[in-house]
């Protein structure tokens, strides 16, 4: 499952992601839960905002986008998963909220609202992951309870919390 985020495939993915300064952001993103079918949940520290966790986000690079492709180019360029080897859900939820005042500069101008669809990606196990240190200060796997009590965003926390309906349950090996 781990990629090389910056090398090969996803290197290229992030290479044409890229944007030029001119061009403002999409005010439409993901939001993906990386979990386990046990309940763990993969967080990332902000290098932005130490202290700050969430889980993988990231905006549309064009208005053309499908959505699914936002996720696996986003979990790569963060995570160094190839999200492609989970299992991606779309749970068909959408949150509407204010773009923070600090980050309005790069949105087109009078853009204050965002559009976030809710994904989940379900791996078989925590993996390990490779951070995009530009992003990203450090990654951990939690159970959700506690993931959801450390992330800042409203939208992160009832996604996760959300968890226990929206993953199936294990099913116990044979003969337990």
């Amino acid at each position: 499952m781990p990629g090389a985020a910056g090398h090969g495939e996803w290197g290229a993915m992030e290479q044409s992601a890229r944007q030029p300064e001119h061009r403002y952001k999409i005010p439409e993103s993901v939001l993906v839960v990386i979990h386990t079918l046990d309940l763990q949940v993969l967080l990332l520290e902000r290098a932005d905002h130490p202290g700050f966790w969430q889980s993988v986000t990231g905006s549309r690079v064009s208005p053309d986008e499908p959505l699914a492709q936002t996720c696996w180019r986003e979990v790569g360029e963060e995570t160094g998963l190839d999200a492609r080897a989970g299992a991606l859900s779309d749970w068909q939820l959408e949150n509407e909220f204010e773009i923070y005042a600090h980050w309005r500069e790069r949105y087109s101008p009078g853009v204050t609202r965002n559009i976030e669809h809710v994904f989940g990606l379900l791996l078989p196990a925590p993996v390990p992951v490779r951070i995009a240190a530009r992003e990203h200060l450090r990654s951990l796997w939690l159970p959700w309870r506690e993931a959801a009590e450390r992330c800042f965003s409203w939208s992160n926390v009832e996604a996760i919390r959300q968890l226990p309906q929206r993953t199936p349950a294990p099913v116990p090996p044979p003969g337990a």
